[in-house]
């Protein structure tokens, strides 16, 4: 994808990011890195099936975008809204149904509770999407920095509610079957490896502070 679109979706990020108070755990810093997962993932998958470059560009601004109508910071209609608004002279309009579907239902919370989608053709992207945002999501700082500034918890609070999540949810994505395709398993298990030994360090920094 070019360049001179990449400027726009993340401008269009920062933006909407200043208008609805959105952090950093679900700002611009973490939808350049669920890009960076993406492309990651989009690279091994399209030589396996290469008729995922017919949707290069859905899948790359789906991750770019997929948190800027997220309900916990805004209206998730209203977001929705905006979001077709600012793709209308940048996308076909059928791939902006498409946009639509696939960040409006990869959260894990609807995935949980409603299942997988059928997007047909799509499914494929949806879930390379789908999964750059679990990956993402192994960074622990991210989910303290979200405790501390959503939830307004302290930091030894806050640390505390993330290492739970963490043992209860992201340690477990490898062996639940959260990932669809085996490029991002395999992300996902360095990860994995990274993540808990970075909760080891951080527990034995809180038995020290609590000394």
């Amino acid at each position: 994808m070019n360049v001179h679109i990449l400027n726009k979706l993340f401008g269009f990020v920062m933006n909407i990011c200043r208008k609805h108070n959105i952090d950093e755990s679900h700002g611009l810093s973490h939808s350049m890195k669920v890009l960076h997962y993406a492309h990651e993932i989009y690279e091994t998958e399209k030589l396996l099936e290469p008729v995922l470059k017919e949707h290069e560009k859905i899948i790359y601004i789906s991750s770019v975008l997929h948190d800027m109508c997220d309900k916990k910071y805004m209206n998730e209609n209203d977001g929705l809204k905006n979001i077709n608004n600012f793709l209308v002279d940048k996308i076909e309009e059928p791939k902006i149904k498409i946009i639509n579907d696939i960040i409006s239902k990869m959260s894990y919370s609807k995935v949980k509770k409603e299942g997988y989608p059928d997007l047909k053709e799509y499914n494929e992207i949806y879930h390379i999407v789908r999964e750059a945002d679990i990956l993402a999501a192994y960074d622990i700082d991210r989910a303290i920095m979200y405790s501390m500034m959503v939830d307004n918890q302290p930091y030894n609070k806050a640390l505390d509610d993330s290492i739970l999540l963490f043992n209860n949810r992201v340690l477990k994505h490898i062996y639940d079957g959260t990932f669809y395709h085996k490029s991002a398993l395999q992300i996902g298990k360095k990860l994995h490896k990274e993540a808990f030994l970075k909760l080891k360090l951080l527990k034995n920094n809180k038995k020290e502070l609590n000394k």
